[in-house]
């Protein structure tokens, strides 16, 4: 992958994303079809956790490639 690839920051912008659904607990963005399965699983609060969590991974990986540490 090329250093200057938009991807990253894609997957940087998607992480960002679903912190802030996690953090601001958007009824839309917790009660869409997606996250319906999450809900079951892990309920209101676990949901909002395992998105807040999934959205640091992503942010992280995604400013890693950037830099080059993953190529």
């Amino acid at each position: 992958m090329q250093h200057n690839s938009l991807l990253p920051w894609i997957v940087v912008g998607a992480g960002l994303f679903s912190n802030c659904g996690a953090a601001f607990d958007w009824d839309w963005f917790m009660e869409s079809r997606k996250a319906q399965l999450w809900l079951k699983l892990f309920g209101r609060q676990g949901t909002r956790i395992f998105f807040g969590v999934l959205g640091l991974v992503m942010v992280t990986t995604g400013l890693l490639v950037v830099t080059g540490v993953f190529a």
